[in-house]
This record gives C-alpha cells, sequence and structure tokens, in this order.
C-alpha cells in the first residue's frame, strides 16, 4: 500500500503504516480484552466476560456503555427465572473493527519482527 502521506499524515511519498487501522477505542487493553472475549461466541453472559477479562462489574459496565456507544456491543438484558441477566454481544460493526485492529496489530508486529 502506499499513500502521499508522511508519518504524521501530512504530505509526502511512502507506505501507509499499519497503525492507522488501528482503532481508538480498541488500543484501550480492557475495552480490546472484552471484545476479544466476544469475538468467538454469538453472546456471553455479563458475569462471564466480568471473570474472563478479570475486571470488576462496574468496570466491564462503563466499557460496554462505551463499546455500546460507538455500535461495536450490543447489551441484551433478560431474565433467567426471576434473576435479571445481561448478555454482551459483538456486533457485525465490532466483528469488523475487531478483525482489522487485529490485522494492525500482526501488521506492526511483522514489520519489527
Amino acid at each position: 500500500m502506499t499513500d502521499e502521506r508522511d508519518g504524521d499524515g501530512g504530505e509526502g511519498a511512502g507506505p501507509i503504516h499499519p497503525r492507522r487501522d488501528l482503532d481508538d477505542l480498541l488500543t484501550h487493553a480492557v475495552r480490546f480484552s472484552i471484545v476479544a472475549a466476544l469475538a468467538g461466541v454469538e453472546k456471553a453472559e455479563f458475569a462471564a466476560v466480568r471473570d474472563t477479562v478479570e475486571i470488576s462489574d462496574a468496570t466491564l459496565s462503563k466499557q460496554a456503555a462505551l463499546l455500546e456507544k460507538a455500535g461495536y456491543v450490543r447489551v441484551e438484558k433478560g431474565r433467567v427465572g426471576r434473576r435479571p441477566r445481561t448478555w454482551l454481544s459483538l456486533s457485525d460493526e465490532g466483528t469488523a473493527t475487531y478483525a482489522r485492529h487485529v490485522a494492525a496489530l500482526r501488521a506492526i508486529a511483522g514489520l519489527a519482527g
């Protein structure tokens, strides 16, 4: 890939660095971990994601809300018997963004290796 931008996005000739495909929301380790936990499943219960990512309920709630606002995560509330439950899942946009972000990380690591 080539572009007429230098390292800062200005004018100049050269290849586009893969970091340009990193998503700002997913550069945060906890948000990346949440999306990664959801990437391989149709949906996951809130508590399962919390335990997998090893964070508190409050942290997961806050980060899931940011991801939901961005359109990356869907939050579904319901009940199992009489107990309230929350499930999280990746949207199509979230899945595509995650795949692009991971590909960019791999490309960056490949440049370093």
